[in-house]
């Protein structure tokens, strides 16, 4: 599904009501007639809406439609703190291998109670050298602060955008709870990279990591 504006996701809201006219979304938004002329041009252009009629009416093309209807449905019934898109860089030596794992950690973050997922996309998988690439794009919401740190942790995100909300107070349990595991889980990798260099190789990742 196509990444919305701020000003594009309040258009299709009101057009899933049925299609409007650039006067009836002008009233209704009270957005400056030129900046609604550009949001509807940039959704035209990559299939969002369509035209229809005289007065020409914009409408939303129907599986964009159901789209919107069904992350509203899930926003409804979701209690969770934070609104994220992330992306999840993965490579492996072999496709098939890629597939599988690719296929097992969106298993597991569509499983997993402190999350609620409202889009999930996995990208083809290309091929350089000898390796193979793909991504995941994932769109949802995680239930508080302790639970972002073992996203951040478990699944790695090359890349993450907090979508909402604008601002966020945690408890005072929750932050510690979160902060324990961040502590824990740092000191578990610092150990095993302790392990697998010596100590010439130790020095020279901690000059890196430091300087």
């Amino acid at each position: 599904m196509p990444k919305f504006t701020e000003e594009q996701k309040k258009i299709a809201m009101l057009l899933l009501h049925g299609p409007k006219t650039m006067e009836d979304l002008n009233k209704q938004l009270n957005l400056p007639y030129n900046k609604l002329s550009e949001e509807i041009k940039e959704m035209l252009k990559v299939g969002v809406i369509i035209k229809e009629g005289f007065p020409t009416k914009y409408k939303l093309k129907e599986k964009i439609a159901l789209e919107v209807l069904r992350r509203k449905k899930i926003a409804e019934e979701d209690n969770n703190a934070i609104r994220i898109r992330a992306y999840i860089e993965m490579q492996a030596i072999e496709e098939d291998l890629l597939k599988k794992n690719l296929e097992k950690l969106a298993e597991a973050m569509q499983k997993d109670q402190n999350f609620t997922v409202y889009s999930l996309e996995k990208a083809k998988i290309v091929q350089e050298s000898e390796y193979y690439f793909s991504y995941i794009e994932v769109n949802l919401s995680i239930k508080d602060f302790d639970s972002l740190v073992r996203f951040m942790y478990f699944y790695g995100p090359s890349s993450i955008e907090v979508i909402s909300p604008d601002k966020i107070t945690f408890a005072s349990h929750d932050l510690q709870d979160g902060l324990i595991n961040m502590a824990d889980m740092i000191n578990k990798y610092s150990a095993y990279i302790a392990k697998k260099l010596n100590k010439e190789e130790l020095d020279k990742f901690q000059e890196k990591l430091y300087h």
